[in-house]
């Protein structure tokens, strides 16, 4: 080894989804949302000045953070925005944890949670969920140095009640508390309505998954107006452009047609209920999902077996070959096109067991 090798940091990084490349194939591997973006994307994107990308971008990002505050019923200053939710958490990785005491997460999360406490080296636990996939409220009712958890959760799609997020804040008044609420809008309870309560509180969201925008990139968190500035002072010691241009102005857009967005979510919900359906009766068991997706195994073929039964018909599901979750499948809802061609896989492939 060099000598200058010795300083290179070195981290485990995070491992994203499969991205295929295809017309024929079925993606339900990475949680996208099956249905292109509002309308009015379309027509602002169309609509753009592309002289104005000579020059830097508002670096308040002002035009989406003011829609993000009416939306929200928030004002502009509780809201910070990012390059994706991964960013804004990252940057609320770097800004708000840094205790000697522990970060607290589940063991079965976000698989980012631990790539980015190593890299900003934080001490880190990861209490175990229960049986039942469940976070076990009193393994967090102690000394830590702040606490981040999935509502609902990823990858298992369980969603906790508002009532259990406010029992969390409640016993740690000392610490800052992350809700990651990247699935909230396909049944979860948003924590939006504690922030005036709890000035500890941090809330996460996306426009990757409901607002169909993964490839856009924005993320953003809500939270006091002091968490806010917090993040700000950090952002801009950082990057201090970090939103472009056309994603201010087409993040903005997509929040004007609440119709639409209520509209795509319900129909993706409607899907994942048919599919439960469907998979118990292929004798599927897994967690009552609240996402756009539904993590699920089989009693009598092993999920590494499917997931390349699948690939191997251009059907892409997620697998995670780790402890706990190496029998699991997870699936994300496509349309109902999408998901009828693979439960007719999944009946072929079964019925010759």
């Amino acid at each position: 080894m060099k000598i200058w090798e010795k300083n290179i940091r070195k981290v485990v990084p995070y491992v994203p989804g499969e991205q295929p490349k295809g017309e024929k194939l079925i993606k339900l591997n990475t949680n996208e949302n099956p249905y292109p973006p509002a309308p009015g994307v379309q027509r602002a994107l169309q609509e753009m000045d592309c002289d104005a990308f000579r020059k830097y971008p508002d670096p308040a990002a002002t035009i989406l953070v003011e829609a993000l505050a009416r939306e929200h019923s928030v004002k502009p200053e509780q809201i910070f925005v990012g390059v994706g939710s991964d960013d804004v958490l990252a940057m609320a990785f770097l800004t708000f944890f840094n205790s000697d005491k522990p970060l607290l997460f589940p063991d079965v999360t976000y698989s980012f949670y631990k790539v980015w406490a190593d890299l900003f080296q934080i001490p880190y636990e990861t209490p175990k969920l229960d049986e039942e996939f469940r976070i076990r409220i009193e393994d967090y009712q102690r000394e830590n140095g702040g606490i981040i958890f999935p509502n609902p959760n990823a990858p298992t799609g369980l969603a906790e009640p508002l009532s259990f997020v406010e029992e969390m804040l409640k016993s740690n008044p000392d610490s800052i508390v992350i809700v990651d609420e990247a699935y909230v809008d396909f049944g979860g309870e948003s924590a939006i309505a504690l922030l005036e309560q709890y000035e500890n509180l941090l809330v996460v969201q996306t426009f990757s998954k409901s607002r169909s925008m993964a490839g856009i990139r924005i993320g953003y968190a809500i939270g006091s107006p002091s968490l806010i500035r917090a993040l700000n002072d950090v952002k801009y010691s950082y990057n201090s452009y970090t939103m472009n241009l056309p994603s201010q102005i087409l993040g903005a857009e997509a929040l004007k047609d609440r119709a639409y967005f209520e509209a795509s979510t319900h129909k993706i919900i409607q899907t994942r209920e048919r599919a439960k359906l469907r998979l118990k009766e292929l004798g599927f068991v897994f967690p009552d999902s609240s996402a756009n997706f539904i993590f699920a195994r089989h009693p009598q073929v092993s999920a590494e077996e499917l997931f390349l039964a699948l690939k191997e018909k251009q059907i892409y599901v997620r697998y995670f070959k780790q402890e706990r979750l190496s029998e699991y499948l997870r699936i994300t809802i496509g349309t109902d096109e999408e998901m009828e061609q693979f439960f007719a896989f999944l009946e072929a492939y079964l019925a010759q067991k």
